[in-house]
């Protein structure tokens, strides 16, 4: 039997005249609206809001979030997303009153422990990328790719040259074209080769003096680690072109490598990722980007610097050269501060062993997936793998072998791993256990995968079969999406 309540709406529990606070009385003389507030500003009615109760508002949104998956309620083995679990310490440190309740307009003399924490962590990140300059204002990691991409484009302006293309291999993230359209590059598609490494052939052939920047993942989004990076930097930088690092994978390689020891001059991490913080649901997040001191001066403003005579932190506009503001006030500060409570939790050995954990999670999980399912690119991995559905497709029929298997997991009480991603592999399902997942929970998965592809296709193709939504048509879901509940489930 479905729960009314969480499948209706709250206005539909709407009741005249109920109502879950009791406000005191005003403490203060009374005055009309019209003497604060412009008239044309002011509604001629109050607004319709829904009436009910305390316990009606409470079971209502809990049990909407039943509805739902999360890190916290289900494994999560989301192929280049690394949902991993956020450590709720984090999460109370972060609402203490001391940070939660400051605001941007303060004077800086009233902020120093939160100038002091963004200091400290501007530092941290410098050293754990190997790339000095950092800035903490880009409010996600496509926006701290936007923004480097920006600063590369406002260091060659300075330069007197013109440079219009930005190079990425063909298994980069989908936000890299993206932001280099929006940062006002061209973009243009490196080969890989069958090994899933960087083509240096074709790298080579779209190398030249109008080349602004060359993007790689490293790890990549085939969880693997390209051997070759110090060449394809040596190759750019001989054009005087600069290296952007996607950090969406630094997971993997925290306290083992750094992207500016192997030749990158800029990139961006991925805080929720990387560290610790919420993921999804198209709330705030954080981009921090880690640039070389060639690139300091054009970093956005302002960064947090210390003043030794006053031993006061104060926020540093830089100079003319800085691109700018990228976000209002300092960015999404909440996010930072529990970046920066991950990291001194961890401190520099224990962020070695949370990418040793990583990778070793994933290898153990490949170990079992590859023999039920093909891993085209080995039976080594870093982070994450790819796995294909492809031989099901070929024995079974199924037109969509990846996406019937990502349905049907969730009849099992798994999460989907990523689907279709990256387009280089056939049928892909991109699988990143991450550092927090047991042996337990894996050999779960692993189990139930391997039930999954030995069922018949018609199981598969009706899956799932257990949810309350089954199989929207998704072009039409995002088009035009019904937000009530109705009979039509399928």
């Amino acid at each position: 039997m479905r729960n009314t309540h969480a499948t209706q709406l709250i206005f539909e529990l709407s009741t005249a005249g109920r109502s879950g606070v009791n406000l005191p009385a005003c403490d203060v003389p009374e005055q009309p609206r019209e003497q604060w507030i412009p008239a044309e500003l002011l509604n001629a009615e109050s607004p319709e809001l829904p009436e009910v109760t305390e316990p009606e508002v409470i079971r209502h949104f809990t049990n909407l979030s039943t509805l739902n998956m999360s890190v916290d309620t289900h494994y999560y083995p989301l192929g280049s997303c690394t949902m991993k679990y956020n450590p709720k310490r984090n999460e109370r440190i972060a609402g203490w009153d001391g940070f939660a309740q400051l605001h941007p307009y303060q004077s800086e003399d009233s902020i120093q422990g939160m100038l002091q924490l963004l200091f400290e962590l501007q530092q941290m990140l410098g050293e754990i990328s190997g790339l000095p300059a950092v800035s903490l204002q880009p409010a996600a990691g496509a926006h701290g790719e936007l923004a480097a991409l920006m600063v590369a484009s406002a260091y060659f302006k300075e330069l007197g040259e013109t440079r219009t293309k930005v190079l990425a291999p063909d298994s980069a993230h989908g936000t890299n074209p993206a932001s280099a359209r929006m940062a006002g590059f061209d973009f243009v598609t490196i080969r890989s080769q069958a090994d899933g490494r960087v083509d240096l052939d074709h790298l080579r052939e779209n190398l030249g003096d109008d080349t602004a920047v060359f993007m790689i993942t490293n790890p990549s989004t085939l969880g693997l680690f390209d051997d070759q990076v110090q060449q394809i930097a040596d190759l750019v930088h001989e054009q005087g072109g600069l290296i952007y690092l996607d950090g969406a994978n630094m997971n993997a390689i925290l306290g083992i490598a750094r992207p500016g020891d192997f030749g990158a001059d800029m990139m961006h991490f991925n805080p929720h990722k990387t560290f610790s913080g919420p993921h999804g649901g198209g709330g705030p997040g954080a981009g921090p980007i880690c640039v070389t001191d060639t690139l300091r001066p054009f970093l956005p403003n302002p960064t947090v610097s210390y003043c030794q005579d006053s031993q006061a932190y104060y926020l540093d506009t830089g100079d003319d050269k800085s691109i700018g503001r990228v976000r209002s006030f300092f960015g999404n500060v909440g996010v930072l501060v529990r970046a920066y409570c991950y990291i001194r939790t961890h401190g520099p050995d224990g962020l070695k062993r949370v990418s040793e954990m990583a990778v070793l999670n994933a290898n153990y999980l490949l170990s079992q997936v590859k023999e039920f399912l093909d891993v085209p690119h080995g039976d080594r991995c870093m982070h994450e793998f790819v796995a294909s559905a492809e031989p099901i497709k070929e024995k079974t029929g199924l037109k969509q072998p990846a996406m019937d298997i990502a349905k049907r997991l969730l009849d099992y009480g798994f999460h989907p791993p990523t689907v279709y991603f990256p387009l280089t592999v056939h049928e892909g399902l991109m699988m990143e256990p991450t550092e927090t997942e047991s042996k337990q929970t894996l050999d779960a998965f692993a189990e139930v995968l391997k039930t999954i592809v030995n069922e018949p296709a018609e199981t598969l193709q009706s899956a799932p079969h257990s949810t309350s939504i089954r199989r929207p048509d998704e072009v039409q879901a995002a088009r035009q999406p019904i937000v009530k509940w109705t009979e039509a489930t399928d």
